[in-house]
């Protein structure tokens, strides 16, 4: 399978090493796009095999041997560049979940792809029990979803700084935000793709509730996840390692992305 990257960060710089010694499968990187385009040759240099680098995302959406394109960028490639991969007769990854909170780009995302024949794919990421939530379905009542991560992993964002909420001195578990998923993911569109992933799983972006809270005593970033509903309920806690590269998300994210990648190459796929 020949695949595309855009985003050269520190997910898709994963992603692309994972793919050049073989850990994603039978997978081949044939370019690589970044608005960045040094972001783009430095990642080239690190790999033994030498994708293309593209000067614009046109220049893959050309190349009619591509298979699937991988987005590793942001909310804003997503929005820029989802509908254009589908209709080019690729199929997509999206690692920006979040994008999906805006109802009107997540409905013409899935009619592009049910028009063109193609298919859009959202890995796990950095939580547990994705599994269960698709099996449960409509049975489920209720999702909550508290994430809770060290103050730096946070204070970047433009939503806290809004708030006029100091960060950088506090001493005990804070909640810094409570309310919908879909709210949730526009507050904080690097930090909590995995409130659209389960948003996505279960019963929506305006039912899912979220908390997030900044904790100075982690060292990672944890997500927990109650489920109740007519199939009982479960409870899942991820307790993740940081990036090395962005302290913002989940060294698990990348690593499910990678799984996925595999899984589209096997004959045989376990799991829900």
């Amino acid at each position: 399978m020949r695949v595309a990257l855009i985003g050269c960060g520190a997910i898709g710089t994963t992603l692309a090493k994972a793919i050049d010694t073989g850990k994603a499968g039978r997978v081949e990187l044939a370019w690589v796009f970044d608005l960045k385009s040094g972001s783009c040759d430095a990642l080239v240099k690190k790999l033994r095999s030498k994708p293309k680098v593209a000067k614009q995302a046109r220049d893959i959406l050309a190349d009619k041997t591509v298979d699937l394109v991988i987005e590793a960028a942001s909310q804003g490639a997503v929005a820029k560049y989802a509908l254009s991969v589908l209709k080019s007769k690729k199929d997509l990854m999206i690692m920006s979940v979040g994008a999906l909170g805006d109802a009107r780009l997540l409905g013409a995302i899935r009619k592009t792809a049910e028009r063109t024949g193609r298919r859009v794919h959202v890995p796990s990421g950095a939580i547990l029990g994705i599994d269960g939530i698709k099996a449960a379905g409509e049975d489920i009542d209720e999702v909550v979803l508290t994430t809770r991560k060290p103050p730096v992993a946070l204070a970047y964002s433009e939503y806290i700084q809004k708030k006029g909420v100091n960060l950088t001195k506090l001493r005990k578990p804070l909640v810094v935000f409570k309310g919908t998923a879909r709210e949730a993911v526009k507050a904080f569109p690097e930090s909590v793709n995995v409130a659209a992933t389960l948003s996505l799983a279960g019963i929506g972006f305006s039912k899912t509730k979220v908390r997030i809270v900044a904790d100075p005593s982690l060292n990672r970033n944890v997500h927990g996840i109650r489920v109740r509903g007519k199939v009982g309920e479960f409870v899942t806690e991820a307790r993740n390692v940081p990036s090395p590269d962005n302290p913002r998300t989940s060294y698990l994210a990348a690593l499910s992305a990678i799984r996925t990648l595999r899984s589209l190459t096997e004959t045989v796929r376990v799991g829900t």
